[in-house]
């Protein structure tokens, strides 16, 4: 499973970023996890809105800091 947290740095992002590694944690899944804060590699992702969450190629949540909980849903 392939997870990327894209955000420009900000307390929001980064509360995303590790709600998923405590989300995968919890749920005891590996996954390679990846933080992109490139804008230029954001806007090739057509992210719009920050923070956003990608699973497996799609991205699943944007604008929205997503709590532990909201974050296992996409994936389990």
């Amino acid at each position: 499973m392939k997870v990327i947290v894209y955000g420009s740095g900000c307390k929001g992002c980064q509360t995303l970023h590790q709600n998923v590694i405590d989300a995968l944690a919890e749920l005891n899944i590996a996954a390679d996890v990846e933080y992109i804060t490139d804008l230029k590699k954001i806007m090739l992702a057509g992210v719009m809105s920050m923070p956003a969450l990608s699973v497996d190629g799609k991205t699943v949540s944007s604008g929205k800091v997503l709590s532990v909980e909201e974050v296992k849903k996409y994936l389990a």
